[in-house]
C-alpha cells in the first residue's frame, strides 16, 4: 500500500517547534520529578494551553495488546499521578489484568512533553466516592449507567438513558457509582522532554531507586 502523495507533502510541510520556546537547563532541576512536573504544568496553564491537564493513558490487556486514550489528570501527589474511570470499562479491565500504565503529557505551544511509567493502584472507596460526587451532574449521570465501551445502537438510546439517569440523580443526589475508581500511577520513571527548533531537544529522566530519585540526561 502506498501513501497519498498530497497528504504526505502536507504533513511534511507543517511547521513544528515554531516561535519562542522556553529554556530548559537540566542542571538546575529539583531532585523530585513531581516538583518539576508541577512547575511545567503551571507554565502550561500560564501560557494558555488548552486543557493542560489532558493526558494520554496507555495500558495493555490480558493478552498484552496495547490501547491508548486521552483523559483528565485528577491530581498529582507525592506518591503519584491520579486519574479516574469506571472499573468495568476497558481501562479498568486492562488495569485489573495488568496494573501498569504509561502517561504522556504534551503541551504543543511550549514544545514540552512528560512521560510517566509505573505500577497502578486503586485508591480507597471513600476517595473514589468523593471524586465521583465532585463531578458535574451530567458526568455522574453518564457514569451511573455503567455502560462504558459497550456497543450502542443509536444516539437516541444514549440520550434517553442519560435523561433517565439525570432524573434519578435529581431524586437521589448522593448516589455514587460502585465501580467508579480513582487510580494512582506510582512512577518508576518520569521523563521531561523540551523541544528545540534546531532539533537539539533536551531530555531528562528521573528513575526511582531504593535511595530515592536518580536523574540523568538522554540523547534526543
Amino acid at each position: 500500500m502506498t501513501g497519498r502523495p498530497d497528504l504526505r507533502q502536507l504533513l511534511r510541510g507543517i511547521d513544528v517547534f515554531a516561535g519562542e520556546l522556553p529554556a530548559f537547563d537540566p542542571m538546575t532541576t529539583p531532585g523530585d520529578p513531581v516538583e518539576l512536573f508541577t512547575e511545567w504544568l503551571l507554565d502550561a496553564v500560564r501560557a494558555g494551553v488548552r486543557e493542560p491537564h489532558a493526558v494520554s493513558l496507555a495500558t495493555v490487556d490480558a493478552v498484552g495488546d496495547p490501547t491508548a486514550r486521552v483523559l483528565i489528570l485528577k491530581d498529582v501527589t507525592d506518591w503519584g499521578f491520579q486519574f479516574a474511570s469506571d472499573a468495568g470499562g476497558a481501562k479498568g479491565q486492562d488495569l485489573g489484568a495488568r496494573p501498569y500504565a504509561a502517561l504522556t503529557f504534551y503541551w504543543a505551544p511550549l514544545a514540552r512533553q512528560v512521560r510517566v511509567r509505573g505500577p497502578v493502584e486503586c485508591e480507597p472507596p471513600e476517595i473514589c466516592a468523593a471524586d465521583f460526587l465532585a463531578r458535574g451532574i451530567e458526568a455522574r449521570a453518564e457514569s451511573l449507567l455503567g455502560r462504558q465501551s459497550q456497543p450502542l445502537t443509536s444516539l437516541a438510546e444514549r440520550d434517553a438513558a442519560v435523561e433517565e439517569s439525570l432524573a434519578r440523580l435529581e431524586e437521589e443526589p448522593d448516589l455514587v457509582s460502585p465501580s467508579w475508581t480513582v487510580y494512582t500511577v506510582r512512577p518508576e520513571s518520569v521523563e521531561f522532554w523540551q523541544g528545540d527548533s534546531r532539533r537539539r531537544h533536551t531530555r531528562l529522566v528521573y528513575r526511582s531507586s531504593a535511595d530515592g530519585w536518580a536523574k540523568h540526561m538522554l540523547w534526543p
